[in-house]
């Protein structure tokens, strides 16, 4: 039996495994998948809260007073403009439009009579059988004649103008929404608000940001960290409140030249394509805008990054005899799958991605170029307060 445990005891002491853990061997070189860091340009991306307003609103009034005989419109539909939505009774208005006619035949004989007294003041005249009292005469009544002539045409296009307005008409083209006047009402001409109009597509993104973050991006930008996104470019995309990205990015159209009193905010407005109708005014939305470019970024894949206890990033970087060492970072903001790294890491690097969780410092490793799966949708930056980077100089919320 005792020869039994020594014979053991000596096969153990031999053994590899023994003697790789007393220093007798080394540990074979660990496989990890790598990548060479370079600069690249990566946009700087801001999540904001915002609403939707209609690009147009009009509210539908009366330009006459009456009763309401008829609503043409279906409440909730896509009206043109020009479209009769309302006719009022046009009976009285028929009546004016006859009167002023009267007026203006009434009008056009007097005319006619100075016109041919005259005539004949002339003729006398050039045969020196009248007056010049006479002739000066008829020549201002014609002149008060014509002038009376001038006043029916006009009180006759002011009666054809009120007739018209009997049909209210859409100012613009959009969606009408519900009839606040029913037939029988009695309404009063530019008082009463019929309905109300909104043209939804395109409709407005206006949104608001902090007073201090525009001015640290404006800074960063003088400093020469940023470059500024070209007037046209700055891409706006909407998300839900439930997280749900709307389909069609817009376009930044300006920024509030003043910030508001009570809150500190500026106010940003971008437009965006409404085809579909899905974006409704009022609606509260997530406005993620690239406001400004930071050129010769360096960026890592988020598998990459290794976090202590107390939060602080590192990922492991190879140097010479591909031996590993890990790198403290400084996180910015995220781009899709990856990390935008502020500090710590130099062009040229190699740092690990698949095989860090193998790893100690001055492990031996055999590198192999990382190959990202292919990716199913464009990457999206991030959103604020999901590791989006708020402004210059500003930690990520790890």
């Amino acid at each position: 039996m005792k020869r039994l445990l020594i014979a053991a005891l000596a096969a153990l002491i031999s053994s590899p495994l023994l003697a790789q853990g007393q220093g007798g061997g080394e540990m074979p070189p660990i496989p990890v998948s790598f990548i060479e860091v370079k600069p690249e340009a990566l946009p700087i991306v801001n999540e904001l809260p915002g609403r939707i307003s209609a690009t147009r609103t009009a509210e539908v009034r009366p330009r006459v007073g009456g009763i309401v005989l008829e609503r043409v419109f279906e409440q909730g539909s896509l009206v043109q403009a020009g479209d009769v939505l309302y006719r009022i009774d046009p009976a009285q208005y028929r009546v004016q439009v006859a009167s002023a006619e009267g007026t203006l035949a009434r009008a056009r004989a007097a005319q006619q009579n100075a016109q041919n007294e005259a005539d004949r003041q002339q003729e006398l005249r050039e045969r020196n059988a009248s007056s010049g009292s006479a002739f000066d005469k008829a020549v201002s009544a014609l002149a008060q004649a014509d002038a009376d002539v001038a006043v029916a045409q006009a009180q006759l296009q002011e009666a054809q103008l009120n007739l018209d307005y009997t049909e209210v008409r859409a100012p613009i083209t959009g969606v009408i929404g519900r009839a606040t006047i029913t037939e029988g009402a009695l309404v009063a001409a530019q008082t009463d608000v019929m309905a109300t109009i909104q043209q939804l597509d395109p409709v407005y993104a206006d949104f608001t940001q902090s007073s201090s973050q525009v001015l640290m991006l404006r800074r960063a930008m003088e400093a020469g960290q940023l470059v500024a996104a070209a007037p046209g470019e700055a891409r706006v995309q909407i998300f839900y409140d439930d997280g749900t990205m709307y389909d069609h990015p817009g376009k930044l159209l300006f920024s509030e030249a003043t910030v508001d009193q009570s809150t500190g905010q500026v106010t940003l407005r971008a437009e965006v394509p409404n085809p579909d109708g899905y974006l409704l005014p009022g609606l509260y939305v997530r406005v993620r805008i690239e406001q400004a470019v930071r050129e010769h970024a360096l960026a890592v894949p988020q598998m990459a990054v290794q976090r202590n206890k107390e939060g602080d990033t590192s990922v492991y970087v190879i140097g010479e005899g591909d031996k590993v060492q890990m790198r403290p970072i400084t996180l910015g903001s995220s781009i899709g799958n990856r990390w935008t790294v502020t500090e710590g890491l130099q062009p040229g690097d190699r740092v690990v991605v698949e095989g860090a969780q193998k790893l100690s410092p001055d492990a031996q490793v055999q590198p192999s170029p990382y190959e990202p799966a292919a990716q199913t949708r464009e990457e999206q930056p991030a959103p604020a307060g999901e590791g989006g980077e708020q402004a210059p100089g500003q930690q990520p919320a790890n």
